[in-house]
C-alpha cells in the first residue's frame, strides 16, 4: 500500500538531520507528528547539496559541522522508532550512501520502515539501469523530481517508476528556497502534470513558504513540502508558531 495516497491534500515538512543542534531531530519529528503533518522528509546532510538553495545549504553545514553523518542518523532514527508514527522519506545525495554501501543502507531503510527515498543526482536512466534491483530487493521505493518543463512522456515515466511513492514537482526550475507566484498557468500545468501523473501522487514543493500558496497548490497537486521556510523558522526560534500558521 502507498502510504502517499490519501482522499485528502497533504503537508510535509523538510527538516535537516542535526540542524539547529546535533540532537534536534527527535524533538522535530515529534513536534510534526503532533501537529498533524503527513509526512516528513529528513534531509541527510552533505558538503555539496546542488539542488538546494543557500539556506538548506547553511544547515547542512551546520549540522556537518555538529557531527551529524549518515550512520548517526540512522542510529538516531532507530532510537526514536516506536515514538515516530508518521512517514519518514529520505532525502539525500549518492555519493555518502554509495560509501556508506547501498546493500547496507537500503537493508537500513528496510528496518526503519522509511517510506521512499529521494537522491536529487540520480538520473531515473541510471537508477533504472544499475540501481533498481537493489532498491526492489529491500522494497525501498524511490522519489524522483520534475519541473514544468519535464515532457510529458518522461513525466509518465517518472510516475511509473515511482507508483510506490510520489512524484516530487519542482514549482519551477531552480534550486529550493526561491520564491515565486502560482500563476494561472503554472497552476494549469501543475493539473497537467497531476493527469500524467495517473495514480501516483504528486507533491509541489521548492518555495512553499504560506498558508496562501500551499492552497493554491492544492487546487492542482495532493499536496505540499515546505522546507526553506520552515528552516528560517527554526533558525529564528519561532517554527512552533509557523507550523500552526501554515497547517
Amino acid at each position: 500500500m502507498n502510504p502517499f495516497k490519501k482522499d485528502s491534500k497533504q503537508v510535509s515538512i523538510f527538516v535537516t538531520a542535526g540542524y539547529p543542534h546535533f540532537d534536534s531531530l527527535k524533538r522535530q519529528l515529534l513536534q510534526l507528528q503532533q501537529l498533524g503533518v503527513d509526512f516528513a522528509e529528513v534531509g541527510i546532510p552533505f558538503s555539496d547539496p546542488m539542488a538546494d538553495g543557500p539556506v538548506i545549504q547553511e544547515t547542512s553545514s551546520i549540522a556537518l559541522a555538529n557531527g551529524m553523518k549518515l550512520g548517526i542518523l540512522l542510529q538516531q532514527l532507530e532510537d526514536m522508532q516506536s515514538e515516530i508514527h508518521i512517514p519518514l522519506v529520505l532525502m539525500g545525495y549518492l555519493n555518502p550512501v554509495l560509501q556508506f554501501g547501498l546493500d547496507a543502507f537500503l537493508q537500513k531503510c528496510r528496518s526503519l520502515n522509511i517510506a521512499s527515498l529521494i537522491l536529487p543526482d540520480l538520473s531515473v536512466e541510471l537508477y533504472e539501469k544499475k540501481y533498481k534491483s537493489t532498491f526492489e530487493k529491500y522494497g525501498i521505493p524511490v522519489t524522483f523530481l520534475i519541473t514544468p518543463l519535464t515532457p510529458d512522456a518522461r513525466v509518465q515515466r517518472i510516475a511509473q517508476v515511482c507508483q510506490n511513492s510520489f512524484v516530487y514537482l519542482v514549482g519551477q526550475n531552480g534550486i529550493t528556497g526561491q520564491g515565486y507566484d502560482i500563476s494561472n498557468a503554472l497552476s494549469n500545468r501543475y493539473a497537467e502534470l497531476k493527469t500524467l501523473c495517473g495514480n501516483t501522487p504528486l507533491f509541489l514543493g521548492f518555495g512553499i513558504d504560506s498558508k496562501q500558496k500551499k492552497e493554491q497548490a492544492f487546487k492542482s497537486v495532493d499536496g505540499v513540502i515546505v522546507g526553506t521556510a520552515y528552516l528560517k523558522a527554526v533558525k529564528a526560534g519561532n517554527e512552533d508558531e509557523f507550523l500552526r500558521e501554515l497547517i
